[in-house]
């Protein structure tokens, strides 16, 4: 028998003070239809969910009940409540608003328009995704304040939650945005996450990582055969 010392790997554990958070891009939300703009909240566009949304957030919501979850917040936007409500109902936790983590302000677009130009070709939605830069919309939320405000709401997460476990339920531009900021990557390069999906970044003191990104395992396939970039 030999007497050398072993090395074994281990598996991935927070450190000391760090707050592990789960970022759920909201359920599939109500389709736009023409000349029936959505109603807006605080300039941006609010719609419900649609009843695949629902069933998504079902799902979310049965899975992550089995998982310990401190803590869940939701944006001032309705399709996060809506989706997080599951959750919610199964472990007995109030959600929270984290105002800063609502999603990207898409100017003269909001309203569910943003979703006709995108499929019209539009020349200044061409331009959004050439440049990857959302102030190319009209009125558009210019990239360095995005960055800026949504690294603030995830910092006043981390920092209410040492050595916690947290669901936000929270939006596609800003899901692809956080993991941006984590990988230092092109700006648009995350900004495909499916409704419903499930992405983790570990929040230390020094340094941000990430641990999952678009995990849909819970979701049945035909979810995640089309996703929309954003709302």
């Amino acid at each position: 028998m030999s007497d050398q010392t072993e090395y074994r790997q281990h598996r991935f554990q927070a450190p000391p003070g760090a707050t592990e958070i789960l970022l759920v891009r909201h359920g599939e939300s109500a389709p736009h239809r023409e000349g029936e703009d959505f109603p807006l909240v605080g300039g941006q566009g609010d719609p419900p969910l649609a009843p695949e949304g629902r069933e998504e957030a079902e799902r979310v919501g049965a899975r992550l009940a089995l998982e310990r979850i401190d803590a869940i917040y939701v944006t001032t936007l309705r399709r996060t409540a809506e989706t997080a409500a599951p959750l919610a109902r199964l472990t007995g936790l109030v959600p929270r608003v984290e105002p800063d983590l609502r999603e990207v302000h898409l100017g003269d677009w909001e309203g569910g328009i943003y979703r006709k130009r995108v499929v019209e070709g539009h020349p200044d939605a061409m331009r959004m995704m050439r440049e990857e830069r959302w102030d190319a919309i009209p009125g558009g939320e210019m990239a360095e304040d995005f960055e800026a405000r949504v690294r603030a709401g995830i910092e006043r997460v981390a920092i209410a939650h040492p050595d916690g476990r947290v669901a936000v339920f929270t939006h596609g531009g800003v899901v692809g945005e956080i993991i941006r900021q984590v990988a230092k990557s092109r700006a648009f390069a995350f900004i495909g996450a499916d409704n419903g999906s499930i992405s983790q970044i570990v929040v230390m003191k020094d340094r941000w990582i990430i641990r999952r990104f678009n995990d849909t395992a819970h979701l049945s396939p035909t979810f995640s055969l089309v996703s929309e970039p954003l709302t």
